[in-house]
């Protein structure tokens, strides 16, 4: 078997908020945390021994796209990945509602395109995540208004950059047909393992690694 999208020796970096972080242990720098990276991570290098691929996980729980681009040159640019995995965006909208500290639609396109943009200095190829939102409790409904725009911004600059697209909303809202939101996120944000395991196979799907 061989995947044509991720080569072998390739170093794939998983960034993002607490949803990538899940609860990694900052001080060894190859520590997938317990959640869709891990998992991604493992079934790709079951399925492809022979490709030597490395994967590295640098998501911080709280971060926004700002906070990315705070620290993209230490946590990306200068560990010269080849393909770099962004999932952002729930924070932003989370901000206006707890805290009163909203990031519009705008301003999260213009520190996304700005980490895209200095990304293509490395020439590595991208995957975004879209990131979603289940009305578990319910005031997660109010949500929409805001993170609507922002699932938006990041499908529209898949399409403009021309990278990898995690479509995870409606992958989501489907899942929540078949057993309640809760079962795939308890607090609507934070996936459960079945969750985790949700964006990890959408995730190697869109990389080719799987059908």
């Amino acid at each position: 078997m061989s995947t044509p999208w991720i080569k072998q020796g390739d170093k794939v970096l998983f960034q993002g908020d607490s949803i990538t972080d899940a609860k990694r242990v900052r001080e060894d720098g190859n520590d997938l945390g317990k959640g869709y990276a891990l998992m991604a991570a493992a079934q790709f290098s079951s399925l492809y021994p022979e490709e030597q691929v490395t994967f590295l996980n640098r998501g911080i729980s709280g971060n926004r796209v700002k906070d990315l681009q705070n620290r993209w040159q230490e946590d990306c640019l200068d560990l010269k990945p080849d393909v770099v995995s962004i999932y952002i965006g729930i924070n932003d909208t989370w901000r206006r509602f707890d805290r009163n500290d909203p990031t519009s639609a705008e301003q999260y396109e213009e520190g996304y395109r700005d980490l895209l943009n200095r990304t293509r200095q490395l020439d590595a190829k991208l995957v975004l995540i879209e990131p979603f939102v289940l009305p578990v409790p319910e005031d997660r409904k109010l949500w929409r208004e805001d993170l609507d725009p922002k699932i938006h911004v990041v499908r529209e600059l898949a399409r403009e950059y021309g990278t990898r697209l995690v479509s995870l909303d409606g992958l989501f809202a489907q899942a929540s047909t078949k057993a309640p939101s809760a079962f795939w996120a308890p607090d609507g944000v934070h996936p459960s393992p079945a969750g985790h395991a949700l964006i990890a196979r959408a995730w190697l799907q869109a990389v080719g690694a799987i059908q």
